[in-house]
């Protein structure tokens, strides 16, 4: 068996072992690290020999961990990245690679539409009927997105919110608010089969997940890195976020919202999480905590999104696609159903 994990900005760590009465045998660990000294190797090789085939990550880590001689360094990879390895070896995990990737781009969709396709398009790569895909959303009104598990009114000043025009919408993956307008954000998802993430954690995922768009915004001489759990900063502020929610049918559903421009003083009237968190500091605080990428590159956001896609395709590979009248049905339906419903908008009041 043979299993390998690129760290997120860091280094490739390659693993192949068989398992014999279920046990790991024959364990050997690569890659292009940096190990010191040279027998810290063979310890970790040894250590993880004779485990349980069954053994999950965290005694695995541990294994890996204890093996180490005092003073050992390891540069480019850790014991958790050996750990994720092997899961993926043993779970027989799948790369990138092995798909062929398709991009959505547009149209515009209602708040609550954009909510329901995310749904949508996940059941169907898990279905089989859609190939992973890449989807660049598009906004042509205000909106709140709220995370599966917020509260309405400890996060919303619904009052203010209608003022300026703001549909409140609650999404299927966790996290906390986003703060839309049109032409302000640049929003992507990936819905992809939950094969491409075995054997990682949730932080290791997320981090897997989002490399590709590092690597986008370096090219733009951006100065950006991955900041557990979910946040894409740079030295000057918070760039974006990401969610995301495992579907019991077999596919992972990950979205990122990136700040391309912003009114933070409208923010912190709308978001009573982001006043209170402003309040000791003033309103004009909040644009500080966040740096959009119009002001650090200048610019247009169409050029962004065309530089991110790029990359992608480079990396990945990508084909253009479109959303079928059956998906849009479908959202349609569960926007009746779910999205739209007071029930699902208030399942945290």
């Amino acid at each position: 068996m043979h299993g390998e994990f690129k760290v997120p900005g860091g280094k490739l760590v390659v693993v192949d072992l068989d398992v014999v009465d279920d046990a790991i045998t024959n364990f050997r660990l690569a890659g292009d690290f940096f190990l010191e000294p040279d027998e810290a190797l063979e310890d970790i090789n040894s250590a993880i020999e004779g485990l349980p085939a069954n053994s999950d990550a965290k005694a695995i880590t541990s294994a890996v961990q204890q093996s180490l001689p005092e003073g050992a360094v390891m540069l480019g990879f850790s014991a958790e990245s050996v750990a994720t390895a092997i899961r993926r070896a043993l779970q027989r995990a799948t790369t990138w690679k092995d798909y062929e990737w398709q991009i959505v781009s547009g149209p515009p969709l209602e708040p609550r539409m954009q909510m329901a396709m995310d749904q949508v398009l996940a059941e169907e790569v898990a279905s089989g009927r859609r190939k992973p895909t890449l989807r660049i959303w598009e906004w042509n009104k205000p909106a709140v997105v709220i995370g599966s598990f917020q509260s309405l009114r400890n996060e919303v000043d619904l009052e203010n919110a209608e003022k300026f025009g703001f549909q409140v919408v609650r999404r299927i993956s966790g996290g906390g608010a986003m703060f839309m307008e049109a032409g302000t954000v640049i929003t992507y998802s990936i819905y992809a089969p939950v094969e491409l993430v075995q054997g990682m954690t949730f932080a290791d995922s997320y981090a897997f997940l989002d490399e590709w768009v590092i690597i986008a915004l370096k090219s733009l001489g951006i100065d950006a890195s991955y900041q557990p759990l979910n946040d894409i900063a740079s030295p000057t502020g918070k760039i974006g976020g990401a969610a995301q929610k495992r579907l019991g049918a077999g596919a992972v559903l990950h979205h990122v919202t990136m700040s391309y421009d912003m009114d933070g003083e409208k923010m912190v009237q709308v978001l009573r999480i982001g006043r209170e968190k402003m309040s000791d500091k003033g309103t004009k605080s909040a644009a500080k905590r966040v740096d959009p990428l119009r002001s650090q590159t200048g610019m247009e956001r169409a050029d962004i999104i065309h530089t991110m896609v790029a990359t992608f395709r480079g990396l990945h590979g990508l084909t253009e696609s479109e959303l079928t009248s059956d998906e849009i049905a479908r959202a349609e339906e569960l926007v009746a159903e779910k999205f739209g419903t007071e029930e699902w908008l208030q399942r945290v009041p």
